[in-house]
């Protein structure tokens, strides 16, 4: 996978299961958006650019496999695994049957499902990151988000695939105020009193990478969320 964020998109209503699975998945180096339900996981598919689904087949509005029905209308190569308590033979058939690239049943171990996306990744076609490079020029410093890094003066300061989201987020909102709770459901799929102390931590974590250009501020809108003032 090289430096590169590998996004994935998981939808899955059991939200204890998805919690523990996108912190193991984040420690691993991948950014992970968890939708709870196969509604939310379409929206968030039609806004935004992920490299992976993993998807559960039994979730409330659309079940997993016609998430993936409409996943393939729009990009047929989009790998997919499915993770569910569905062990049936046909099960796996009718998953397979919609260009599956691997099916996973509950319950597994996370190392497993680890190595059945990285299996997925290495099949992926070699020049896959070529277009996946953006630079963003973030006044005194160049934003690399796809390779997490912010650049100023000659130094390079690598940032975790989270942050990287984040800054993106912001600054794709740039000079707007930005709900806090738009933020958490549109990078975390779900917005609870435990995601939003961490996006304290790393909203606290970027204000610091950023100080060295003090045109850069990320302020607080009290009750609402922030604004990211960029020149």
């Amino acid at each position: 996978m090289s430096e590169e964020v590998f996004r994935i998109l998981l939808a899955e209503d059991d939200l204890n299961l998805g919690v523990l699975l996108v912190d193991y998945l984040e420690t691993e180096g991948f950014v992970v958006k968890l939708c709870k339900d196969g509604e939310l996981a379409l929206k968030a598919f039609q806004g935004s650019r992920f490299d992976l689904c993993l998807l559960d087949v039994m979730m409330p509005k659309v079940d997993g496999f016609s998430v993936a029905k409409a996943v393939r209308l729009q990009d047929r190569k989009m790998p997919i695994i499915f993770i569910t308590a569905k062990s049936l033979k046909e099960d796996k058939l009718k998953g397979y049957g919609l260009d599956a690239d691997d099916y996973i049943t509950k319950p597994f171990d996370e190392e497993e499902l680890l190595w059945k996306i990285k299996a997925v990744i290495r099949r992926l076609p070699e020049n896959r990151g070529d277009s996946r490079t953006e630079f963003i020029s973030l006044g005194n410093f160049t934003f690399d988000h796809h390779n997490q890094s912010l650049t100023i003066s000659g130094k390079t300061k690598r940032i975790t695939a989270r942050e990287s989201e984040i800054l993106c987020y912001l600054y794709t909102h740039r000079n707007n105020i930005i709900k806090r709770e738009d933020l958490l459901t549109d990078l975390w799929g779900e917005n609870d009193y435990f995601f939003g102390r961490s996006l304290d931590v790393f909203i606290t974590k970027i204000r610091k990478y950023l100080k060295e250009d003090p045109d850069l501020r990320i302020e607080n809108v009290f009750g609402v969320g922030f604004i990211f003032n960029v020149p």
